[in-house]
């Protein structure tokens, strides 16, 4: 693939996608030639059929779902906790910097951090509560053998 294949494409406000020009600017996608009233018409195995016959793009089957890897991502995560970027971040002790950099595809988190929001994502409450009460310390760390 080179460079002028590549189309990139922006969504606006207003929910409409355009076409953003090597200088910046942007245009709107011609428009839609599609004949979607045949489309409509075709049956589910014609649709099938015409999937599989596309050697550019055919469909996933269940091989290659099985090797996916489950990808747990802080955005999801806090919205499901209900709680905002600093919330999140106070509560579980991740720089707000670093968190933000996660939520906006900025970097990724490395293999210790993925560990750390597996056990956040599997049992929130239990890092909650290994946490409660461990004040941040500089230096060598205190273990509470109680």
């Amino acid at each position: 693939m080179n460079k002028e294949s590549i189309t990139v494409a922006r969504l606006l406000k207003d929910g409409t996608v355009v076409e953003v020009l090597p200088d910046g600017t942007t245009r709107p996608f011609p428009p839609d030639d599609m004949d979607w009233a045949a489309f409509d018409a075709l049956t589910e195995e014609q649709v099938q059929a015409a999937a599989l016959s596309d050697p550019d793009c055919p469909p996933m089957t269940e091989e290659h779902t099985r090797k996916f890897k489950r990808v747990y991502t802080t955005r999801f995560m806090r919205r499901a906790l209900g709680l905002t970027q600093e919330e999140f971040a106070a509560k579980f002790r991740i720089p707000l910097g670093t968190l933000r950099d996660w939520d906006q595809g900025k970097s990724i988190p490395d293999q210790a951090a993925r560990a750390y929001l597996v056990v956040i994502a599997k049992n929130p409450k239990a890092v909650e509560e290994a946490l409660a009460g461990v004040g941040v310390q500089i230096g060598s760390p205190t273990i509470d053998r109680n």
